[in-house]
């Protein structure tokens, strides 16, 4: 006779709950392993907006704070762009004359032949879409560096855009729906409304993502760290909206100016839709694998052509945003739009956000972190009375230092295995 042994259970392993300070602790090793992310841009621009407002009280008026959002727009636009060619290690040097051609193709469909806005919006976008395929096979199918197939993409598209504009005649834009992107302004009301769907959506998401971590056994954020950062949230964008609410115009008797511009919506949906392509999509899953071990992706199953041929879409359309921006905030379009230092700019904002020029890390908030430290300091220094080789040197030498910090954070998390 067989006799069979009943061993009772105990009770089940309970995780502990997550606290405050262990999520602290655990971040704080994360920077010492050289996991920075964005800290460095956050702490600059910080500093930047304290230095400016002590040095000229203008700086944090209604007025400049407004002008800070549409003087950076184009730039952050192409910055996104950017992220997803700088993911896989690769470089565009064309995102800036790119974002010129497609503004010289809008001009030329709504001013010149006369066609509605949103035929010559959609004109500028597929202008860039094809560019970037044009990139993207050069550099994924021929095999040619994406350096130097951009570099030559950076003089020809020059010469195209010359040749659009006759060798240099500026094309007035003079479509009010095109014009108001960067000159007009959404109702104060509006504004409002606007903050409310931003920080219920966030905390939303943030709530839900909480809860399927912890219904999954995995490890979760303390739901006061979660709660703190949809509070942080709601702050920023009150204060924000707060001070562009108010009244701009120095003659409310002529004209009232107050409200959101219209441009900063537009950037923070491109914002919302570009995060969730990167971090919850299959396509982003890749696009950071294939960015961190490109042959380890391919042995994965991962078509790498493919995904090297799309980051230069992505950023050559992005660059069409870009160059659409650029048109409505000059009105008109010449042979510089895209030029310049745009292309510097764009570069800058992106890995001065924390997107590494070695592929593999990288978000798209970097290039609006970026993007915002440039147009403070560009903006900073302009009413401080420097000159533009000041601008230049002290941009470069932020660039610099983020470069130095990406590279000095990489050799850490070699050296500490978190990488």
């Amino acid at each position: 006779m067989t006799t069979t042994v009943v061993q009772k259970e105990g009770p089940a392993a309970v995780t502990p709950a997550p606290t405050v300070a262990g999520h602290a602790r655990n971040y704080w090793s994360r920077v010492r392993g050289g996991d920075i992310g964005a800290l460095p841009a956050v702490l600059g621009l910080l500093v930047l907006c304290t230095v400016f407002s002590i040095a000229r009280p203008t700086f944090l008026t209604a007025g400049n704070f407004a002008n800070l959002f549409t003087q950076g727009a184009a730039t952050a636009l192409i910055a996104m762009g950017l992220i997803f060619v700088l993911l896989l290690g690769e470089i565009d040097l064309s995102a800036g004359y790119a974002s010129g051609v497609c503004a010289a193709v809008l001009a030329n469909v709504v001013t010149v032949l006369g066609y509605p806005w949103y035929i010559a919006v959609l004109a500028a976008i597929l202008t860039g879409v094809v560019i970037g395929t044009t990139l993207g096979l050069l550099v994924a199918k021929i095999g040619i560096p994406s350096f130097v197939v951009t570099l030559a993409g950076f003089l020809a598209f020059q010469g195209i855009a010359l040749m659009l504009m006759e060798e240099g005649r500026n094309i007035s834009v003079r479509d009010e729906t095109l014009l108001a992107i960067a000159n007009r302004n959404l109702p104060p009301l509006l504004g409002w409304v606007l903050v409310v769907v931003a920080v219920a959506g966030y905390a939303t998401a943030q709530l839900l993502r909480h809860r399927n971590r912890a219904a999954r056994g995995l490890v979760t954020d303390p739901i006061a760290v979660v709660l703190a950062r949809v509070g942080a949230l709601a702050l920023i964008l009150g204060v924000a909206v707060f001070i562009l609410n108010l009244e701009r115009s120095r003659n409310v008797l002529i004209s009232s100016l107050k409200g959101v511009p219209i441009v900063v919506p537009i950037i923070a949906v491109l914002l919302v839709v570009w995060t969730f392509v990167l971090q919850r999509t299959s396509y982003g899953r890749h696009v950071y694998a294939v960015g961190g071990n490109k042959e380890a992706a391919r042995r994965a199953g991962i078509d790498v052509d493919r995904i090297r041929i799309s980051v230069f879409v992505i950023c050559s359309s992005m660059a069409a945003l870009g160059g659409i921006v650029a048109a409505s905030r000059a009105n008109s379009v010449d042979p510089n739009t895209g030029g310049s230092s745009v292309l510097l700019y764009a570069v800058g904002a992106a890995v001065i956000g924390g997107t590494s020029l070695f592929g593999g890390k990288g978000r798209v908030l970097d290039a609006v972190l970026g993007g915002a430290v440039i147009a403070v300091i560009d903006n900073g220094m302009g009413l401080m009375g420097y000159s533009s080789g000041v601008k230049y040197v002290l941009t470069g030498a932020v660039l610099l230092l983020a470069a130095s910090v990406d590279a000095f954070t990489r050799r850490r998390s070699a050296a500490t295995g978190t990488r």
